[in-house]
Formats: C-alpha cells, structure tokens, sequence
C-alpha cells in the first residue's frame, strides 16, 4: 500500500462506527467514511475540539452542523503546495490527501524527465494532481464536467502561485474531450483519470464506471504522445480491484507500449492507533523512455 505520511496540515486523529475525525490545518471535521467498520468508542464524546460533522440522510445526501465557528472557507497546505478547502454539500471538502503520494510521483517523474511535458488531467475535480504538475513545471488540460469544480481549480492554482503557468480549464464531458482531441490530432505525455463510479457530463452525459472505463482508456491511448511519460488511473469504486485495473492496463496499453506497470491500494495512517485507512486504488502506468 502506498500511504501518504508527511501531509503536515492534514491528519486523521480518530475513526470509529463508520466516521473519522480529521484535522485540516486547525480546523477537525467530523465526516463518514465506508471503510470505518470498527467501533473505537463515540467520536463526538471524546473529542471536545471538533468543529463540524457531517451527517448522512436516510434519504441520500446529507448536512454539516457546525459546532463551532467554522470559516467559509480555509487554506492547507502540502509542502509548497496550496489548496481550498470548504464544507461541500456531499461530505467532501474539496481535496482527497490520499492523493499526496501521486502528487510527488508526478511531480518527480516530470522533473527527472528534463523535456516539455504536456499533461491531460480528466475528470480532474479541484486540479490536486493540476497543481503539482504545475509546479513541477509541465504545461496542463484540465477538464471536469463541474463548472463549479473549475473555478475551484483556479482558486488553487491561484493559491499555489502558479496563475501565470501554462494550463488551460475545459468544462467538458471527458469521452468528448477525448474524442475531439483525437481528432484533432492533439497528443500528451502524461495522463491522469480520476474517474467517480457515476457522474454526468456538461451536458448531462451519464458516466458509469464499469459500463464506460474500458472506452474511454482505449480512447486515451490514441492521445499518447511518441514519447509518453505516465499514466495514471485512480479509482475509488469498490468493485473495482487492483486486478481489474491491472487488467484494463493490460488490455488497452501494453499491447501498444512498453511500460511499468505498479498497481496499489492507497491510505491515509490513523494517529491514535497507527491503523492504516483505504483510500482507493491507484494505478501507475511508466512508460521507458
């Protein structure tokens, strides 16, 4: 498993009966996690310092209550990267920091290549992964459905310093995009896809995972550029497993390139215990050079 150990403003303190307690700089937000299958006593009764939770409807959704003064929003930091965070309407706050462990992959990888590397970032949410390409000096595309998500995005780019870089904002559903860029003739060095389960597009596409992956990785390796750096598929869906990714990879990829593969879990350590919480699935598609 690969595990994200030295995100400073960020920690899970606690977990227990299907919540965990987490600190984002100095504000602790209380939220549900899936994976939180043990019982480790009643968050709420042991910890006196949490500003927020986050509780589920029994009729989908759900609401945050606010304990304590709890900002609009506030900023974290990951080395010399900067993020927004906020309290979103479905639990999330806007950065998944399992993804730090990525983030210096990428940004390694792109240093250590010494060339232009050209970056397509789909489905790419607030731009975690847009950010350190960036700063890692590549040129990006990111595209998400969300315009909502885009303007995120910039406010995070903006926060890291990075506005005058090269990236460009697509609001756009991600197999058009595609489409149209192999069309177009366009190709990337790098691409990284951080597909939900299901999603719409800008359009109101319907996405699904399990139905749609498959396309759109075959899809995605017509963008490959001659000289391809990595790719990167992250996925959070439960039914998806390291082998079926593997496999997808497998399929769609080594066929046409010679490449690494690794494909691990990803997880975030838990202070109070040293327990270690799943987080997801990434595969790690390196290319020889």
């Amino acid at each position: 498993m690969w595990i994200t150990k030295d995100f400073q403003d960020y920690e899970i303190i606690d977990s227990s009966n299907g919540m965990k307690l987490e600190r984002w700089k100095d504000i602790y937000l209380l939220r549900p996690d899936p994976q939180v299958i043990w019982d480790n006593g009643n968050l709420l009764e042991k910890y006196a310092n949490i500003h927020a939770v986050y509780y589920r409807s029994n009729k989908g959704g759900g609401h945050w209550e606010n304990l304590k003064n709890t900002p609009s929003s506030w900023q974290v930091k990951y080395h010399d990267l900067t993020f927004c965070i906020k309290q979103m309407g479905f639990k999330h706050t806007g950065l998944f920091p399992e993804q730090a462990i990525n983030w210096e992959y990428m940004m390694d990888k792109i240093k250590k290549s010494q060339r232009p590397i050209k970056v397509l970032n789909l489905f790419a949410y607030t731009g975690g992964a847009s950010v350190a390409c960036l700063k890692a000096g590549a040129s990006v595309v990111h595209v998400d459905s969300s315009r909502g998500m885009i303007d995120w995005a910039k406010e995070n780019v903006k926060a890291s310093g990075l506005e005058d870089k090269p990236i460009r904002y697509l609001v756009d559903d991600v197999v058009k995009l595609v489409e149209r860029e192999i069309r177009r003739g366009n190709t990337y060095d790098a691409i990284i896809m951080d597909p939900p389960s299901y999603g719409r597009g800008a359009n109101g596409e319907i996405w699904d995972i399990e139905k749609d992956l498959d396309h759109l990785l075959t899809l995605c390796t017509q963008l490959l550029s001659k000289k391809p750096l990595f790719f990167i598929i992250n996925s959070y869906t439960g039914g998806l497993t390291k082998e079926v990714i593997a496999n997808l990879v497998k399929l769609r990829i080594l066929p046409k390139y010679k490449a690494n593969v690794e494909i691990e879990e990803i997880g975030l350590p838990i202070t109070e215990n040293n327990l270690i919480l799943p987080c997801g699935i990434t595969g790690r598609v390196e290319f020889y050079e």
